[in-house]
């Protein structure tokens, strides 16, 4: 599998933020606010610490964005959380107004945004210091090439900056654009983020390749609601998960299929999950594959060409998996299988397990 031209590792340069790894940062000067400030929970480096908003800082209009973490909260994923309208707001909102029983016009209307926020509004974005934990890494130049990358020990983030905003549901350009220019993205820096609580490291048994670390950084609960059927939307461009009782619990935006590689209409049924996988590239299976290019098997990783997880499907060799590039979601294609965030597809295969039926239409 090729993988579509990267432009994240251009960001830090581009941004006016400054990155630095835990090693190389400048303690931070104390003041009475900062001693005053509460520490993360001991040995949890996913772990955020929630600041107090500055006295008499003006408030925030993220309206947009306000409704984007809460409709991520609930289930209905709008992807890359960017504060931003357009076809992907307007189709989660179809999803959780039908679930509510609204009319679904998409439109994010009063009786919406009550339904969605309550009578006490979560906020739409917070200010967190950065765990010294988190900010260590180990972070990996990436290659383009698949058999160049099957020579790394892992698949990991390329930088913090990008390992801090797959924690806050985002991508790196949103998280620049919450903060003021030149900010300083290091261990122990104060940062504005989207509201997305942090999750304890599940304790999962026979949990191998870390797998509830993967859930923690993601910030994916472990526990969610089970889905009994799946039904992947090609018109739509979405995911959706419904339970026994045929009620949609959960509705994810997604990239599926191409010219040369269709989505594969029909009933399927999923096969086995294997999370934070390896991934083995043939390129006898992809028209795309460079001619030089060998079989390989390639190390975990949120920066490999799955993702954190491969969904196996009873259609051979497709599945349902991660991307490297959660800002392309729904904007590009794919070599036939169901494409979604990282923390889109982890939170799936919390849902999910052998034997769960899958539809795809067009």
């Amino acid at each position: 599998m090729k993988t579509c031209p990267l432009i994240l590792t251009l960001l830090c340069a581009a941004c006016n933020m400054t990155v630095t790894d835990a090693n190389d940062s400048a303690p931070e000067k104390q003041t009475k606010e900062t001693a005053s400030r509460p520490s993360a929970p001991a040995g949890d480096p996913y772990a955020f610490v929630i600041l107090p908003e500055p006295v008499g800082a003006p408030a925030r209009a993220d309206r947009v964005l306000q409704a984007q973490v809460a409709l991520d909260r609930a289930g209905f994923s709008p992807g890359v959380l960017d504060g931003k309208e357009g076809m992907s707001f307007s189709t989660v909102l179809k999803g959780f107004q039908e679930a509510r029983g609204l009319p679904p016009t998409g439109q994010y209307d009063d009786a919406t945004a009550k339904a969605l926020l309550g009578d006490r509004p979560p906020p739409a974005t917070w200010l967190v210091k950065i765990p010294a934990a988190f900010a260590r890494g180990p972070f990996y130049a990436i290659p383009r090439d698949l058999n160049d990358q099957a020579k790394l020990p892992a698949l990991g983030y390329r930088n913090l900056l990008e390992k801090l905003a797959e924690r806050f549901h985002t991508w790196p350009e949103a998280l620049v654009a919450l903060n003021p220019p030149n900010s300083r993205i290091g261990p122990g820096a104060t940062v504005r983020v989207p509201a997305i609580a942090n999750q304890p490291v599940a304790r999962i048994e026979g949990d191998e390749r870390g797998w509830g670390a993967t859930l923690a950084s993601l910030a994916v609960a472990r526990d969610q609601p089970q889905a009994d059927h799946i039904v992947v939307d090609k018109s739509d461009g979405v995911l959706r998960a419904y339970d026994a009782d045929n009620r949609l619990i959960a509705q994810l935006p997604a990239t599926m299929g191409s010219q040369h590689d269709p989505l594969p209409i029909g009933t399927w049924e999923i096969k086995g999950l294997s999370r934070n996988p390896d991934f083995h590239y043939n390129p006898n299976l992809f028209w795309d594959a460079a001619s030089t290019d060998q079989k390989a098997v390639l190390k975990p990783g949120p920066n490999g060409p799955v993702g954190v997880v491969w969904i196996d499907l009873s259609k051979p060799h497709y599945g349902i998996h991660g991307t490297p590039e959660p800002q392309l979601i729904g904007r590009t294609e794919s070599h036939g299988c169901i494409r979604l965030t990282n923390w889109d597809a982890a939170r799936l295969a919390q849902m999910v397990k052998s034997g769960v039926k899958a539809v795809f239409q067009p």
